[in-house]
């Protein structure tokens, strides 16, 4: 195991802080190794992958023997690994008579394996094998299209799992807002049975539709495949849990009374006591009859006065 120390150099400060975990996690890498054998078909797949994700990928072209993903403690030297390069995603590959061109993803969570799925590769083309305009050859870092097509990725378990592991290890950094110009490139996946599908990856070509949304052509820029799912194991609920977990500062915190309308948008409620009109006693002395005794006064001193005039002329 790696020795734990405290940096004491500005750079070894500043390397630990990027690794150290973020309210908002940055893109993850990709770490690829390579197993104790492996056929020139998988050598050829996972140099393509790594081209996919060159931006955020690590590639390790020794063999590894002593990692057996699915069996008790074959799986430490990729924790192992992960750790040392700070990688999230792993991508194993190795070859054998029982298992020809194995493929196996792999999560890890706190540098711990997450969930495992191991498929077998068929049917592989190399992206030298298409002839197409080189402009349009997708950029690197560019962030692409998924499109999952067939009921399998709803309704099986083993292809739903696949889904999810896909879409992790091709998408890259999460963001909030996109260009659209920035788009070329669509990673499609067709559901060929329960345990087959058909993972293909197009550049995008736009052409003019005549409105402001252009209209888009497919081109298919390689590498193209059948992935054949042979084993998977999900996370453990445990760790599932804490894996799930969000922090409290990006939580919203709930406003009492007040819902959102997609036509009408923010609405509040008021509640407002019931007023008991007829049980509030009426105070004896009001303003206005107050004001009407003052003038009614007024009126009784002037008459008075002019009483007291007309006796003293008399």
């Amino acid at each position: 195991m790696l020795q734990i120390r405290t940096p004491k150099t500005g750079r070894a400060k500043r390397e630990v802080e990027k690794r150290a975990p973020k309210i908002v996690e940055t893109g993850k890498k990709t770490l690829i190794l390579h197993g104790t054998k492996t056929s020139q078909v998988l050598n050829t797949v996972l140099t393509e992958i790594y081209h996919l994700k060159k931006d955020n990928a690590v590639k390790y072209t020794r063999r590894n023997d002593n990692i057996r993903p699915f069996e008790s403690g074959g799986e430490t030297s990729m924790e192992f690994y992960s750790l040392k390069t700070d990688c999230s995603l792993i991508v194993f590959g190795s070859h054998s008579k029982k298992r020809p061109d194995n493929l196996v993803i792999a999560r890890t969570y706190d540098h711990h394996i997450y969930d495992l799925v191991e498929v077998g590769i068929e049917n592989f083309k190399s992206m030298v094998s298409f002839s197409y305009d080189k402009k349009l050859a997708p950029q690197i870092g560019s962030k692409p299209f998924f499109a999952f097509i067939g009921e399998g990725f709803e309704n099986v378990e083993e292809l739903k799992h696949l889904k999810e592991v896909l879409l992790d290890l091709f998408r890259g950094e999460v963001v909030t807002n996109l260009n659209l110009a920035g788009l070329d490139r669509v990673y499609v996946c067709t559901a060929v049975s329960s345990n087959r599908v058909f993972f293909t990856h197009c550049g995008l070509r736009l052409k003019k539709s005549g409105s402001v949304v252009p209209r888009m052509e497919l081109v298919e820029v390689g590498p193209s495949m059948d992935l054949v799912v042979r084993r998977h194991r999900l996370p453990e609920d445990g760790l599932k849990k804490e894996a799930m977990k969000i922090a409290p500062e990006l939580t919203k915190k709930k406003e009492k009374n007040v819902s959102k309308d997609a036509i009408e948008g923010k609405i509040g409620k008021i509640y407002m006591p019931d007023q008991q009109v007829g049980s509030v006693p009426l105070p004896n002395k009001a303003k206005g009859v107050k004001r009407e005794r003052r003038e009614a006064k007024k009126k009784g001193d002037t008459k008075k006065h002019e009483v007291k005039k007309q006796k003293l002329e008399a």
